[in-house]
């Protein structure tokens, strides 16, 4: 929307703004902000910057936590659920430093941007274009307490199958039935058609939007493929205005991988393609599925550290209630072409050369998006580098339904860590990958698997319900 600081100020004018947002990330990958009154914007502030105390936002030790952020004209965009006009702006943490501050190197935007200098670097390519898939939950009552005396969650979605014996209660969807209905049982659909005009007027471009499996609320919203660091501030865009729009519509959004049981869970795939001066590097006629030999190498790369990728695509205890077999999840270490069961899924409609790609299936929304987004193609140039074949590793291609093969063959197939902790172990032992090119700061992946233990610990402390319904009369 804005190039320059002439730009924002032409638009401060223009649209008679009063306030504006610096929304910056946190180790998370949530949202946090400041906002000062539009007057006090000037040249200064693109350079000088915002201060903040970054060990707040999980970064720096305390003694080394004072920076500043520089936002970036380029992300300016009008925040649609502020009363009053308001501009939002994401940007840069940078070190205090002289003459001239210097990038954070563990801020996550700075770190994305870091992956794809590496990327060029080596020549392999000049762009990284990705398109993540995301699905979520919305739903009409929500709500959760966790003390001493109770440990409890409870949520609803009107439609839900669960609602057929409530009297007056209108459209009920079937358990699992609910892909791509349509009105009057789908809903929510002026909720999500305005959520995909507002992402529209913030700069992204949608594909579509459609109802999911789940009965109980489950959506998906698919933006068009872009370039890697563009799509991950979009995608904390596109979460900000999923959550922001349900609430105006008296829903709750979610993109927990797994809010209920015995549902579909929610992931966020993640196709991917590279270019060099322009032409597609995955593409061949020649090649399976009509993909290059750097399209598999960089496929092998992915499944070698798919283990320990998992700490930064899936960094929840509840994404690994998702990956379990039976619900269209990926559970098998390998590649295929519409196989929805393995981790790497070829999609066959894509079909001309700029649009044969793959996608990695495990990932989902509670990651931080630029740490998920740079890991991505980390492991995966670390596979064009070492020409990791991935059919010579024995993964696959699996051509048909590892559901239902039998559990002789099962038993042969790798399949993806199943706990938070062993995720965590294994990018303790291999982030060299992640590493390289400075990329990823050590101290950084240090913190990360510190502070993820830490939260491991503290779940794993909670009595669940459901152990009441298997040990309490014992």
């Amino acid at each position: 929307m804005a190039k320059t600081v002439q730009d924002v100020l032409a638009l401060i004018k223009e649209h008679g703004i009063r306030m504006i947002d610096f929304k910056m990330v946190d180790i998370n990958g949530q949202y946090r902000h400041v906002t000062i009154p539009a007057e006090n914007f000037s040249e200064d502030t693109m350079t000088s910057g915002i201060g903040f105390d970054a060990s707040n936002y999980g970064y720096a030790v305390v003694e080394k936590s004072d920076m500043v952020f520089i936002p970036d004209p380029d992300t300016a965009v009008i925040d649609p659920f502020c009363s009053i006009p308001t501009l939002s702006m994401t940007g840069n943490a940078m070190i205090i430093d002289h003459p001239f501050n210097r990038p954070l190197a563990q801020y996550p935007r700075n770190i994305v941007r870091a992956a794809v200098k590496y990327m060029q670097h080596l020549g392999i390519a000049d762009e990284m274009k990705i398109l993540p898939e995301f699905e979520f939950y919305l739903f009409d009552q929500v709500g959760w307490e966790v003390a001493p005396h109770t440990v409890s969650a409870t949520v609803d979605a009107k439609q839900s199958y669960w609602n057929s014996g409530v009297e007056g209660q209108g459209v009920i969807v079937p358990k699992q039935k609910a892909y791509h209905i349509a009105k009057p049982f789908d809903t929510s659909y002026e909720c999500r058609s305005e959520m995909c005009m507002l992402m529209k007027d913030a700069g992204i471009e949608i594909n579509y939007h459609h109802p999911e499996v789940a009965a109980s609320g489950q959506f998906e919203i698919e933006p068009q493929l872009g370039e890697m660091t563009k799509l991950a501030d979009d995608t904390m865009m596109i979460k900000y205005i999923i959550h922001n729009t349900a609430l105006k519509y008296g829903k709750s959004a979610t993109f927990m991988p797994k809010p209920i049981y015995g549902e579909a869970g929610s992931g966020m795939h993640v196709h991917m393609l590279l270019f060099k001066d322009g032409q597609p590097v995955f593409s061949d006629d020649e090649g399976y599925a009509h993909l290059s030999k750097e399209a598999h190498w960089f496929m092998g790369g992915l499944l070698k550290h798919i283990s320990s990728l998992c700490a930064l695509t899936n960094p929840s205890t509840n994404s690994f209630k998702r990956l379990v077999p039976g619900f269209e999840a990926p559970v098998t270490v390998g590649y295929a072409t519409s196989n929805r069961s393995a981790v790497i899924r070829i999609p066959a409609y894509a079909k001309s050369p700029d649009k044969r790609r793959f996608e990695l299936r495990n990932p989902d929304a509670t990651c931080n998006p630029y740490f998920a987004y740079a890991a991505i193609p980390m492991a995966g140039l670390d596979g064009i580098k070492n020409q990791i074949d991935p059919h010579e590793n024995g993964w696959g291609p699996y051509d048909m339904n590892l559901y239902t093969l039998p559990e002789e063959e099962k038993a042969k197939l790798k399949g993806l860590p199943v706990r938070l902790e062993d995720a965590l172990d294994a990018l303790e032992a291999d982030h060299d990958y992640l590493t390289a090119g400075g990329v990823f700061p050590e101290a950084l992946l240090k913190n990360f698997i510190k502070t993820k233990r830490a939260e491991c610990s503290e779940m794993s402390k909670i009595p669940h319900p459901a152990e009441f319904d298997k040990y309490y009369n014992l």
